[in-house]
């Protein structure tokens, strides 16, 4: 009986250690900085994060929505958070592109419907398996 406890006991640390869910804030200069960032996000977009002063918009073309996970086994938090965040941002210039945006402004954070702004942070929920990103702007033209 007292193996059986121990066997159960032993079952809910480990489900409780990959049910692990923290959210956190990281440097979006950070991220944006990594090596793979700028020849994946290109030029032609440019990105305006929280309140981050810009030029006029001459054509809104609504708010987008991305919400990107990435596996964080054997990697820090930050890492996955990094790479997740970069699939989220490559996820919006995507919808700029499309839409014929050469600007998305206004970008925040939306994990788990809780909307945050930041001119210099994003948050990031990460566990033991799997980091998330989720983010929402808006995608605009820039009057030039």
């Amino acid at each position: 009986m007292k193996t059986m406890i121990g066997v159960l006991a032993g079952l809910l640390m480990v489900s409780s250690a990959y049910a692990r869910d923290d959210v956190g804030s990281y440097s979006i200069d950070d991220a944006m900085s990594q090596e793979q960032a700028k020849p994946r996000l290109g030029t032609s977009i440019q990105f305006y994060f929280g309140n981050q002063q810009h030029k006029a918009v001459s054509k809104n073309f609504g708010e987008f929505r991305t919400n990107k996970k990435t596996n964080a086994f054997g990697k820090s938090d930050k890492k996955a958070c990094e790479w997740a965040f970069l699939s989220a941002m490559i996820s919006l210039r995507d919808r700029a592109v499309k839409e014929g945006g050469n600007a998305v402004v206004n970008i925040r954070s939306n994990y788990k419907n809780n909307l945050t702004s930041s001119d210099t942070t994003f948050q990031c929920g990460a566990g033991a398996i799997m980091a998330g990103v989720a983010l929402v702007g808006d995608v605009v033209i820039l009057v030039d």
